[in-house]
């Protein structure tokens, strides 16, 4: 028996790069509110010291973004409409449909819930209905709270609550004297890329964010790749029902001024000016521990221990993955050079 196959184009996703005042205030808001990592964040330092000047009606939306999650409702609904202001997001927010607007705002499960997940759209005046579609993500870290919170709350009120907090953020961030400086270099990184090769996905994603490593998967046929100041020195990955949003740092030398130290050197060397991060990194240099086992060795609290290993994450010297933590012997290797290099280079 012999087969015939009809030709026909060969599919491949779409890449592209996408930036906008919009969703850097978005991921701002995130990091901000997001507690148990935002001390290894550059910006905390900042947004610490300048806390005392943020409105009190500032401080009350991010503590209910906080407590609820809406910084994801933030990105699911910039990644629908692309909007380049704050005007411009608020419009398209509104004219969208009611079952289009809550369908974007619920997280994606899986293709056998689809179904459920743009029924749970249609019914947006049933609470019980997103508490039942909130039951899938039982477990998850935030989605379920979330879910069950589009529930409780009116269009209206989450349309007034997103707003109000990017306006009030961007009054309040826009004062920092860097701020142009990293509106002008995220401008800069879309152009400088140019095209994307949508036939090489995955080589084109690490060259693009310096490192990301990205795996096809079901269902994706579209990929953004967002590049930040406010989330550094983090990468973070969101997705839809059918695009993948890949958030990336921007490198030190899109931001820094000729003679500045990159702030991965300042961040290693602060990682390690601390007694207790040196003991870890020195235990984890002889093998990886679980957090159990580096809590029994060093009598200290779980809490204080994910706090300081969490800040050596951050620095890269050390990696982790499922709840065992190693060191990066390769990156801890080469921190050292970067130190030389960096004189090197400055006395040239």
């Amino acid at each position: 028996m012999k087969n015939i196959h009809s030709p026909h184009s060969h599919e491949t996703v779409s890449l592209s790069i996408e930036s906008s005042l919009v969703w850097e205030l978005a991921l701002g808001i995130a990091g901000y509110t997001y507690e148990k990592l935002r001390h290894t964040f550059e910006q905390d330092e900042q947004w610490t010291q300048q806390k005392s000047l943020m409105p009190a009606s500032l401080k009350k939306n991010l503590e209910t973004i906080k407590q609820t999650n809406l910084w994801y409702a933030l990105f699911m609904l910039q990644n629908k409409i692309s909007a380049s202001t704050i005007t411009e997001f608020s419009l398209k927010v509104s004219e969208l449909p009611t079952d289009v607007f809550y369908e974007t705002l619920l997280p994606y499960k899986n293709r056998l819930c689809e179904s459920h997940r743009t029924e749970t759209a249609k019914s947006y005046e049933q609470p019980d209905a997103f508490y039942q579609y909130a039951s899938l993500f039982n477990g998850h870290d935030y989605l379920e709270g979330y879910v069950q919170t589009l529930g409780d709350v009116s269009r209206e009120e989450l349309h007034s609550l997103l707003t109000d907090t990017l306006s009030e953020w961007y009054n309040w961030q826009s004062k920092n004297p860097d701020w142009e400086k990293w509106m002008h270099a995220l401008s800069f990184e879309k152009k400088q890329h140019g095209l994307l090769d949508n036939q090489k996905p995955s080589e084109e994603i690490e060259r693009v964010t310096s490192g990301a490593k990205y795996v096809p998967e079901p269902s994706v046929w579209n990929i953004k790749l967002i590049p930040h100041v406010s989330y550094r020195p983090w990468i973070l990955e969101q997705k839809t029902s059918d695009t993948k949003l890949i958030f990336y740092p921007l490198s030190d030398e899109a931001l820094l001024e000729p003679g500045s130290p990159p702030s991965e050197l300042v961040r290693g060397h602060k990682a390690l000016g601390d007694d207790l991060r040196l003991k870890l990194l020195y235990q984890l240099m002889r093998g990886p521990l679980s957090l159990q086992e580096l809590t029994a060795q060093f009598n200290v609290s779980k809490t204080t221990l994910h706090h300081q290993l969490s800040l050596l994450k951050a620095a890269k010297f050390v990696k982790v993955e499922k709840g065992i933590y190693s060191a990066n012997t390769h990156y801890i290797r080469s921190f050292s050079n970067q130190l030389q290099h960096y004189f090197g280079r400055k006395h040239k």
